[in-house]
């Protein structure tokens, strides 16, 4: 007994403190401004132990010394242990905070008490204590346990052996650091900075075509295809590389001199005379973020070419401060006027050629375009989903002098990457639903920014629109657009960053047993940054990390899946993915005969919304595979094929969209058949289209709370400044089962007929029971909490 090294007798032990700090405390901070960051112990996921079944000789040696344990006298010890508060000290000191040592507890009497036997040190100090040796100084007895306790803390919760390393690897303040290769050179930063329409990125492209070599990245496949032809039609052999596709100038594919890339594309190790790095503004998007600050801190080119807005030159010249590199500023004005006009629209009666619509969702899109085709005009539609090829065809179709297609409805995906003739820009709404950086959805007005982009697309310089106008469907919305149209911009204030892959394969190898999203998100909590960087939002991220966490796949290419490019919200493609995961765990090639298996290739017309849909979701599994076939070519070995039928797609969706109008009276003919046509003024493009957009959402739960916040949702569209009209909700709700609101929205294509029985029936149940009655204080209770949650 005397070897095991433990104190018997009063007192408690002296147990030394483990190397890592403790967790519950803050990160260090350096002296350079990094950010203090409390660690989140909620993430660590303790590993579980099996108990000791018995049945070797050795694991019966306690009881072979002693005697065998008296479960029930265990069990008060151990308890008595826990409360012991210079024990919760020590525990504090090695790393277990609050929820670590209650946790760590719980297993560990978990583990003794099903243990049939146990080691023969521990089994040896539990007898001591249960006999009550030493019974001078019993209630030190119990600290004993400490070591023991301790060592089974550290096999559950591995990471606190090792937390110095994973801050060391987590350690974000020096991103300049990670880029040698531009730092062994001296860079020129010139920022052409400057509004829409301004001729900067102009100016940057005219340098980037004389130089002997040279490297575009933008935030759009769209822009950087422009380049790409725009390079090579100018004599100067460019290359393109998106996410997708690789096209090279050379027949030989040999490298050309000149590259256009999508950002996230960027070579950091080749050198280059000049790069040019459009929309810099972007350094600060929650999600995307980090591929900007990448860019501009590691390209390894001798004149770095960054255009933008204003807003954004501070940060830029305080980043490059830290790399030593000095900032040229160059300023640029509008080239052609902007005007805010006077008056609203109020009426598609008053539109007029060069007209564009814009609108942030696809509901508004559907509802406008098929009021304006009702009035005899021909329009084009535009909208994020839609494949590049169709957006192009359809720029091109309104930019057609001698095409009939003199209106443009879209959305703000007109921001940036389509040269477009329009003369008057038209807010049909002033509120979009937004991700802000926590990842949480929020229905909020458009920012300065975003205004001011998508307004500058109107009378673009060398159109046949001198001058831009702008103005608002409706006219309360119009003061509000006048006062953020006159704000100044706010500064870019902060960076993204995003872990890399080597990164998140050390932290694997500290933490063999963590899923990746668990890692991700220890990483994350421990990360540090200055004040000048961000940790970029990782939801997606993580999203697809549980979706194939089930799958065997070794971490680097666990982490290429979960970086694809993909929307969550889209099923068909989520599923794909899993599908695409699955078998190449297998090792089995993703063949094209598979790939049309799967998607029901060939595919005919949309005769529908819904299949219009269905073939962009479509489109975006081929873009998928394309994507995982420049990653794993062996795997995904036939992208020239799915290059072809995408090809073929595009062509079958741009038929669908021309005849989007016709898809729509499909889709509302089989929603609500025998129904009456509203197409009225005031609905489509009045408020309650954020109804429309909240039932939508809710069409998997048909119940009359989903109606009551579809209802409620409509004062969120004219918070800042409409007032809701007394008792309008419950009239709402009163004519929900035969009244206008109804047909409108079977008209929009939101409301089946059946939804809207199973709505009638338990709404119904619930008046008769008493419940949600609008006259009682609960259901106005009800009402406020739920509008409340909303603008959160």
């Amino acid at each position: 007994r005397a070897g095991l090294a433990l104190r018997h007798g009063g007192g408690a032990p002296r147990a030394r403190p483990a190397a890592s700090p403790s967790s519950s405390s803050s990160s260090s901070s350096s002296g350079d401004g990094g950010a203090s960051r409390a660690l989140d112990t909620s993430l660590f996921v303790p590993v579980p132990l099996k108990p000791g079944l018995g049945g070797a000789a050795s694991e019966d040696v306690g009881a072979e010394l002693t005697r065998p344990l008296d479960k029930g006298e265990v069990l008060k010890n151990l308890n008595k242990f826990y409360k012991r508060k210079e024990i919760q000290r020590l525990g504090a000191e090695n790393g277990l905070d609050a929820r670590l040592f209650h946790q760590a507890f719980i297993s560990f009497r978990k583990y003794i008490m099903e243990s049939s036997s146990v080691s023969a040190d521990l089994h040896i100090i539990l007898n001591d204590i249960c006999c009550g040796a030493g019974k001078v100084s019993l209630p030190g007895h119990v600290d004993d346990l400490f070591p023991f306790f301790l060592r089974h803390a550290k096999q559950i919760f591995p990471m606190l052996d090792c937390m110095d390393d994973l801050r060391k690897i987590s350690d974000l303040r020096l991103p300049p650091n990670w880029y040698p290769d531009a730092r062994a050179i001296q860079r020129k930063i010139i920022f052409h900075a400057g509004p829409t329409n301004s001729g900067k990125t102009y100016h940057a492209i005219q340098r980037f075509l004389s130089a002997k070599s040279g490297i575009y990245c933008g935030p759009l496949k769209l822009l950087a295809h422009e380049i790409f032809q725009k390079s090579n039609d100018a004599n100067v052999p460019c290359d393109l590389v998106t996410g997708e596709e690789r096209v090279y100038a050379n027949e030989d594919a040999r490298q050309a001199p000149h590259v256009a890339c999508t950002i996230e594309m960027c070579s950091t190790n080749t050198p280059y005379e000049v790069a040019v790095i459009d929309e810099i503004q972007m350094i600060r998007d929650p999600a995307r973020g980090w591929a900007w600050t990448r860019a501009l801190l590691g390209l390894c080119a001798e004149e770095i070419h960054v255009c933008g807005e204003p807003a954004a030159v501070d940060l830029v010249t305080e980043l490059m401060y830290t790399t030593g590199e000095e900032v040229e500023v160059r300023n640029y004005k509008r080239l052609t006027p902007l005007t805010v006009l006077d008056y609203a629209l109020e009426s598609l009666d008053n539109l007029r050629p060069g007209d564009c619509i814009v609108c942030f969702s696809k509901n508004d899109i559907y509802s406008v375009s098929r009021q304006i085709e009702a009035r005899g005009l021909e329009c084009a539609v535009i909208y994020g989903s839609l494949p590049p090829g169709t957006k192009l065809e359809q720029a091109k179709k309104f930019n057609d002098p001698d095409d009939p297609c003199k209106i443009l409805v879209a959305t703000d995906a007109i921001g940036m990457g389509l040269n477009l003739c329009i003369r008057r820009i038209i807010f049909n709404s002033i509120v979009k639903p937004t991700v802000n950086e926590k990842g949480e959805k929020e229905i909020d007005s458009i920012t300065t920014s975003q205004a001011l982009q998508i307004a500058g697309r109107a009378g673009r310089f060398g159109s046949s629109f001198k001058q831009g106008e702008v103005t608002t469907m409706h006219r309360d919305d119009l003061m509000q657009l006048k006062e953020i149209l006159s704000e100044a911009v706010p500064p870019v204030k902060a960076a993204g960053l995003h872990p890399t892959p080597e990164q998140i394969e050390m932290f694997a190898y500290h933490l063999p047993d963590a899923t990746l999203s668990n890692l991700i998100d220890i990483f994350v909590s421990l990360s540090q940054v200055d004040g000048m960087y961000f940790v970029c939002n990782i939801d997606d991220f993580k999203f697809l990390a549980d979706m194939i966490q089930h799958i065997p796949l070794n971490l680097r290419s666990r982490y290429v899946f979960c970086t694809a490019p993909l929307n969550r919200k889209e099923p068909f493609v989520c599923t794909t993915l899993l599908k695409f995961a699955r078998q190449f765990s297998r090792n089995e090639p993703l063949t094209f005969d598979w790939l049309c298996r799967h998607t029901k290739w060939p595919l005919a017309a949309p005769r529908n919304i819904k299949e219009l849909v269905h073939l962009e979701a479509v489109h975006d599994v081929f873009d998928l595979y394309l994507w995982l076939s420049y990653r794993f070519m062996d795997m995904f070995p036939d992208a020239v094929l799915v290059r072809d039928i995408q090809k073929k797609l595009d062509d079958i969706i741009q038929i669908g969209v021309c005849n989007i109008t016709k898809l729509i009276r499909a889709s509302q003919s089989a929603a609500a058949p025998g129904t009456a046509e509203v197409v009225s003024e005031d609905f489509p493009l009045s408020r309650t289209k954020k109804d429309a957009r909240v039932v939508s959402d809710h069409q998997g739960a048909a119940s009359p709370e989903a109606l009551s916040v579809a209802v409620e949702a409509a004062g969120l569209r004219r918070a800042k400044n409409l007032r809701p009209r007394p008792g309008s909700r419950r009239e709402d709700l009163k004519s929900y089962g035969r009244g206008s609101l109804a047909n409108r929205l079977l008209q929009e294509g939101l409301l089946t007929q059946e939804m809207l029985r199973q709505l009638e029936s338990e709404w119904q149940d619930q008046h008769r029971n008493g419940r949600y009655g609008f006259g009682s204080k609960r259901g106005d209770q009800h009402s406020s909490k739920e509008v409340g949650k909303k603008r959160k």
